[in-house]
């Protein structure tokens, strides 16, 4: 999948960190080497012995990696080893997260998963797996705004107009999205119950094509994460209607909130967590959780983030109750959304 200009030149600057050698934190252990990140603080009953894998259920250099890969380098300083990231796409990340759920339940697979993890169980009619049922929570890490954008010489100028004109046009105009199941694809369907209206979907095999199409005129507009659109709004690219969460983005000040546009029910965001296979050691999950929260305050992950018109979760949320009380929620929701736009994923 292609990515956006912006994404890609953090998804460089998170390569370029480095590897920090294990044998540095473990001696004896005769060094790392390869695409992890370790350091040298310490477990709890010798724990971590090994290397830990950090699976993504996506390709690499996406959102979901990018956001991995942030964290793994303090994750690995404060835990006393090295962490791995692992990517598993398939079937809008149920491959991977699957994966994870029938694992070992001894701390060393991790998953980092997003939003999808609320959604798949009304998607997919055999997921193998159960949320709240198959997996430890460990934390939150961000929770990432989206953006309603279209293309530049697209006739609405405001969120407003928008939904007045695919109303009174709702047969011609397409909405573009990343594939089913995608963030892309399920705030567009928030958008679509907002507005009232049912309009001609444009799927895509990940959100650069979309980005591309869009920008080429070839669809009207889409619904996508700060991450993927940032680049293409700061250099005029598209034309930028609206963010959707309850405050206006520090990397898009001029951009208002669905609620100041006058749109108030659509707010969603693309939030992210860590997770373990159920049965995993409580004070394992909780020697995650805390390396997770040191990770989140670590200054060079906040400005990353930033860059990409998000931010660190606060501490209080980087708990595996927290994650707990956002899953069940948003589980709920999305039953509920999907249901009555009447989608399945095959």
């Amino acid at each position: 999948m292609r990515t956006t200009s912006s994404y890609r030149a953090v998804a460089r600057m998170v390569a370029a960190i480095g590897v920090v050698s294990l044998a540095a934190a473990c001696a004896g252990d005769g060094g790392a080497t390869g695409g992890g990140a370790t350091g040298g603080g310490g477990g709890p009953a010798g724990y971590p012995e090994k290397n830990i894998t950090f699976v993504v259920p996506f390709s690499a250099g996406g959102p979901t990696d990018t956001v991995t890969r942030m964290i793994a380098e303090p994750m690995a300083a404060k835990l006393g080893g090295k962490v791995v990231v692992q990517n598993a796409e398939g079937a809008g990340g149920t491959v991977g997260a699957g994966e994870v759920a029938r694992a070992e339940p001894d701390g060393y697979t991790v998953l980092m998963h997003h939003i999808g993890m609320s959604t798949a169980p009304a998607l997919y009619k055999d997921l193998g797996y159960k949320p709240l049922e198959n997996f430890e929570m460990v934390g939150l890490v961000t929770e990432v705004p989206m953006t309603i954008v279209a293309r530049k010489d697209f006739e609405p100028k405001t969120l407003q107009d928008l939904v007045t004109y695919v109303k009174a046009n709702a047969g011609k105009v397409t909405l573009a999205n990343a594939g089913i199941g995608a963030a892309s694809h399920l705030c567009g369907l928030l958008f679509q119950t907002a507005a009232g209206v049912k309009l001609q979907e444009v799927p895509y095999e990940g959100t650069g094509p979309a980005l591309t199409d869009l920008v080429g005129g070839q669809v009207d507009f889409m619904c996508d994460q700060t991450t993927n659109t940032s680049g293409q709004i700061s250099a005029g690219e598209v034309k930028a209607y609206a963010v959707t969460t309850p405050e206006r983005v520090k990397s898009l000040p001029d951009l208002p909130t669905t609620t100041e546009a006058g749109l108030p029910q659509l707010q969603v965001s693309v939030w992210h967590g860590l997770y373990v296979p159920k049965g995993t050691p409580p004070e394992v999950v909780q020697k995650l959780s805390e390396a997770l929260k040191v990770a989140l305050a670590d200054q060079g992950v906040v400005d990353q983030m930033a860059k990409l018109g998000t931010a660190p979760v606060p501490a209080e949320d980087a708990t595996p109750q927290a994650l707990r009380t956002k899953l069940e929620e948003q589980l709920a929701t999305w039953a509920k959304v999907i249901a009555d736009a009447g989608v399945k994923a095959s």
